[in-house]
């Protein structure tokens, strides 16, 4: 029996104010894919940052995981990378 891949995806948003929306909205489309989210952003208690990253542990072998990706790189001023093993 083999062990599913663990598959991890990092989500770098160069402009929260005007990608977050977007994002959320395909977070939320394939959220039945998602294991684990974990957000993370710098502030100094009276200001966020504009820039933001997003950490994304999949369900192992779901078939949506390509679709999730595919739609997230199509917004711009979002980078992603992934990690596979």
């Amino acid at each position: 029996m083999s062990v599913p891949q663990e598959h991890i995806i990092g989500i770098h948003v160069d402009d929260r104010y005007d990608e977050a929306q977007q994002v959320q909205e395909i977070l939320t489309r394939y959220g039945c894919s998602i294991r684990t989210r974990l957000g993370l952003h710098n502030t100094n208690g009276n200001n966020c940052s504009e820039v933001g990253i997003i950490l994304l542990q999949l369900i192992p072998d779901n078939e949506k995981a390509g679709v999730l990706v595919s739609a997230l790189k199509k917004v711009e001023g979002v980078q992603i990378k992934e990690m596979v093993f």
